[in-house]
């Protein structure tokens, strides 16, 4: 018999995924140009199209807020935000530097066992990138780096990580869909964790920013073209 808090549980769950895929949806059609600057969403139509009740909805549109792609505005609800591309630029050229920071202290602040979860984790992705799989990969991703913000051993520079990638969380996944970025991401990963394994955190503190100003470019093409 199902207990009650255990039931609790699953429907919080189901709720949670059903947010995902809503938010991953809306990301999409901001980045691609269907839901230009300006356009309203309706929490009663988005829940009719998704399926959902208006609370997965709800939350979906709260954290597309965080991420800057959306905001509220008197009599009109909430709207697609016009973000320019400097701005976006801007954002990831100072978490390029913040990543690199967090990786150069992870590289020898991590103990062995981090290490190893974070080499194991890194492997998960070659199957997600072959592919294509843009959720998987999603997913992964930015469980991949906050491993890293962890490894510093540092609880403030890892907030800091954690809410700046928070500003650029539909970015980051949106950059994946730019040709084959997906496939040039889990290389840069891979050059990345060699780097840690070598303890030359100078080496992975470079390729983590040449990682990061990689993304911003094929996020620059995406968005030329959308």
């Amino acid at each position: 018999m199902t207990r009650p808090s255990q039931l609790a549980e699953e429907i919080a769950g189901e709720r949670m995924l059903l947010c995902d895929r809503i938010r991953n949806a809306l990301i999409d059609e901001i980045a691609s140009g269907a839901l230009p600057p300006g356009t309203a969403l309706d929490e009663q139509q988005l829940a009719a199209r998704f399926g959902a009740s208006r609370t997965p909805v709800r939350e979906a549109l709260r954290q597309l807020s965080v991420s800057g792609l959306t905001e509220s505005r008197p009599r009109r609800g909430v709207i697609v935000t016009r973000l320019t591309t400097e701005r976006i630029m801007n954002m990831y050229e100072a978490m390029a530097e913040i990543e690199a920071v967090c990786v150069r202290l992870a590289t020898f602040r991590m103990t062995p066992l981090e290490r190893g979860d974070l080499i194991e984790l890194h492997n998960t992705s070659n199957a997600m990138a072959a592919a294509y799989d843009f959720d998987a990969y999603d997913a992964f991703n930015r469980a991949f780096h906050e491993k890293l913000y962890c490894g510093t051993h540092n609880d403030f520079l890892a907030e800091q990580a954690i809410a700046i990638r928070a500003r650029l969380s539909a970015f980051r996944r949106t950059q994946l869909r730019e040709g084959d970025r997906i496939i040039r991401s889990r290389d840069e990963h891979d050059r990345v964790i060699t780097a840690i394994a070598e303890c030359d955190g100078d080496r992975a503190a470079q390729l983590m920013r040449a990682h990061m100003l990689n993304a911003a470019a094929s996020l620059a093409r995406y968005l030329a073209l959308h």
